[in-house]
């Protein structure tokens, strides 16, 4: 019985450090994010990053006169089933403001429902007003969207290949604002900030917003002015051709094949340019079944891409601290792992308390971790966003949507467990794509859609048992007045239950 208290002690200890240790580490990009802001203040007019120019930059030309950078462009929009956006996407990328007959587009299309024929008359409908527009179809979905992008490369024509998924729309001066950036020839990437058309749709999608205006802001630009690894997200950005054949190509055996080609193209000495400043609108999954697939795609991935790219980070020329931060960027799923753990186990260590010689207080140090981790969400969705409405309009939104946040954070930490799981195990799995509605605002609605999952899984069952669990020992900790792990499990017993009840009640049934 004594093996069995210390082992559980001993694991839970381990979880919650590791838990605190990565949320510190945050702070090393919450410093250089706030660095490179007190320096673009200090001198405004100073060039952006890679020593690239400023929007409107331009080549001098022969006897030093100025010549416009206008390269021609291969724009990729590789989809899948997107009925419901695919006309909106098309529509979109067809209105940029750049030279008609210096970019082409290309959608690449697996699909295999209606979304054929809508893609099929909407290219039709742009190649009769003068577009060079394809829409290029394969015999089978091998290697799933990074399969899509490899097969399409042998048919693009541009020095420079712009990438969006079908849920993104942006805006009509993004190449004229991102192209320049190029001038640079180390430049292989620029990548710029995702936006969210529909965050205030639901609960749902503004707790999504949350956490990924951490990454656009904070871990992006901070790994940037840190001087470490970025990525490219997939979407939203350009690619120097060059580049991508350098690196070896686009390959298919992670579900991130993104991130996977970031690391490998800026081993090759490649840098990527983040541009925070421009944003790429796009749509938040809308509802539970979209975002879980999302999750497990992202989480698996990087799990996937660690395996795979660590070995390669830590035999390389970097430096210390740039495969120190490398390694935590690709871990990062991973701490869901720790998250899972540290969650059931605090329930057995609730009854075990009186049996360890020191009490709840012993463990304080963890929060340590979480007023870190609320500092940079705190910057990132109230302090960053400075033009976004009034700041105590952000504020009172983040103090009531934050610990929502946190909550249905640990409610997918079992679904991302599972992801994280698969991925360091090597388990082959289908590239499950998010389906998007073309869910704009508070009228629109996915009911009727098609794309809905309609079967519940094994994980969406335990998530409701371990509803149950935390219920249950919140009102044990409360008859008991063992209340060291009440706000934990309270937290615990809304995420899970949340999860559970979203995750039913957005499926298609039959």
């Amino acid at each position: 019985m004594t093996i069995l208290v210390n082992s559980i002690f001993a694991l839970y200890i381990l979880t919650l450090l590791l838990i605190t240790f990565y949320c510190l580490m945050q702070l090393n990009l919450l410093y250089n994010y706030k660095r490179f802001h007190w320096r673009q203040k200090s001198n405004p007019g100073s060039p952006h990053h890679n020593g690239s120019f400023p929007v409107g930059a331009t080549i001098g030309g022969e006897n030093n006169k100025p010549k416009p950078f206008h390269p021609f462009v291969t724009i990729q929009l590789p989809i899948f089933n997107e009925m419901y956006v695919v006309e909106r996407l098309i529509d979109n990328i067809m209105q940029l403001d750049y030279p008609k007959d210096l970019f082409e587009v290309h959608v690449l299309d697996d699909s295999t429902d209606d979304t054929i024929n809508i893609t099929s008359d909407k290219v039709a409908e742009y190649k009769a007003k003068g577009f060079q527009i394809e829409q290029i179809r394969r015999k089978d979905r091998k290697g799933f969207k990074a399969g899509a992008l490899k097969d399409a490369m042998s048919l693009a024509k541009g020095e420079f290949i712009a990438i969006f998924d079908a849920d993104f729309l942006p805006k009509k001066d993004f190449l004229k604002n991102t192209l320049h950036h190029f001038e640079n020839e180390k430049t292989g990437v620029v990548q710029t900030r995702w936006e969210h058309i529909n965050e205030n749709f639901s609960l749902i999608t503004r707790l999504q917003a949350l956490q990924l205006n951490v990454h656009f802001r904070i871990e992006q630009q901070g790994r940037k002015s840190g001087n470490y690894l970025l990525q490219f997200n997939g979407t939203a950005g350009i690619w120097r051709r060059e580049t991508i054949n350098d690196a070896g190509g686009w390959e298919a055996d992670t579900l991130t094949e993104d991130l996977d080609l970031s690391i490998r193209a800026q081993l090759k000495g490649w840098e990527i340019v983040y541009l925070e400043e421009i944003g790429s609108p796009a749509e938040l999954p809308a509802e539970m079944n979209g975002l879980k697939s999302q999750q497990f795609r992202w989480m698996k991935g990087g799990a996937e891409t660690a395996r795979k790219m660590l070995p390669t980070i830590w035999q390389s020329k970097l430096t210390l601290g740039q495969k120190f931060q490398a390694t935590l960027q690709l871990m990062s799923s991973s701490i869901f792992v720790c998250i899972f753990i540290m969650g059931v186990l605090s329930v057995p260590a609730l009854f075990l308390l009186g049996q360890w010689k020191f009490g709840a207080d012993f463990m304080s140090w963890g929060l340590s971790g979480f007023f870190a981790f609320l500092l940079v969400q705190y910057v990132a969705n109230v302090e960053a966003p400075a033009r976004e409405g009034s700041y105590w309009r952000r504020l009172f939104k983040f103090i009531v949507l934050f610990p929502l946040f946190l909550s249905l954070s640990m409610g997918l930490s079992l679904h991302n467990t599972v992801a994280v799981l698969q991925g360091w195990l090597g388990k082959q799995s289908a590239f499950i794509r998010t389906p998007k509605f073309n869910i704009q605002n508070l009228k629109d609605s996915f009911r009727q859609h098609q794309y809905m999952a309609t079967k519940i899984t094994w994980t969406t069952f335990f998530e409701g048992v371990l509803a149950v669990y935390f219920l249950a020992a919140i009102i044990f900790g409360y008859d008991t007045q063992k209340i060291s792990f009440l706000l934990l499990h309270v937290l615990l017993a809304i995420g899970y239950g949340t999860t559970f009840f979203y995750t039913l009640k957005h499926l298609k049934y039959k």
